[in-house]
């Protein structure tokens, strides 16, 4: 990334004016009256422990979601070499949870674009109101994912990009890629199973309800809520 002359300043207004004119578009409606997520993981071999985590708490998403509408989710993740995966739509946690306990986690490098490639594929065909995505790192250059993230918030899905740990890098792309969606960039504490929780709650609540239904649970006093709507804005 070049720091000469005015070039930087010039790049920062384009992605600015680029923000400005999708905070113009209407949230996508859920088709039929449910809502639709993807919930992708990174699946490489760090990733264990998260990952079983990550089985045992998504309940939440579904026991949120019925309060609004319902949810059907898809699980993705990637692993190993060059092997990244979509499951079926499922619409309860009992069946998101039998998807996950059949994946190992291998060594590989992250393929976050691939992730939102899909994501924007899957919402060409029928409306996704958000991606979840929880990870540690990020390998890949951030102008590619800046540019999938753009075209993903086009297609008005929201990317809640969960983070694992504090790298640099992971920090600014999965910053990025949250406030070109519209989205959210979160760290979360792995010793904490109830904060994913909640926040996974929040998620759901924001993708079968809306705004409304993410304010109304933020104004229970709901921390992880309060979090999820201040950094959308």
């Amino acid at each position: 990334m070049s720091k000469g002359g005015d070039i930087e300043p010039r790049r920062r207004q384009a992605v600015d004016d680029f923000v400005a004119e999708m905070r113009k578009l209407q949230p996508v409606p859920a088709a039929g009256g449910r809502a639709r997520l993807i919930f992708a993981l990174d699946a490489t071999a760090s990733r264990r422990p998260t990952w079983d985590r990550a089985s045992h708490v998504q309940g939440q998403m579904f026991l949120e979601a019925d309060r609004h509408g319902g949810l059907d989710v898809q699980l993705a993740f990637y692993r190993g070499f060059a092997e990244c995966k979509a499951s079926r739509w499922v619409a309860s946690g009992e069946a998101l949870v039998s998807l996950m306990t059949r994946v190992e986690c291998h060594a590989g490098r992250t393929q976050i674009a691939r992730i939102l490639r899909h994501a924007a594929k899957e919402a060409a065909k029928r409306p996704v109101q958000a991606l979840v995505f929880i990870g540690d790192c990020a390998e890949e250059p951030v102008d590619e994912l800046g540019d999938l993230a753009g075209e993903l918030g086009l297609h008005g899905v929201r990317a809640f990009m969960f983070q694992e740990g504090s790298n640099d890098e992971a920090s600014l792309a999965f910053g990025e890629i949250a406030r070109l969606t519209q989205g959210a960039h979160c760290r979360f504490d792995t010793n904490s199973p109830d904060e994913l929780r909640a926040l996974l709650g929040a998620v759901a609540a924001f993708a079968s309800g809306g705004l409304n239904a993410l304010r109304r649970i933020s104004g229970t006093g709901a921390r992880a809520a309060k979090l999820l709507e201040n950094r959308m804005g």
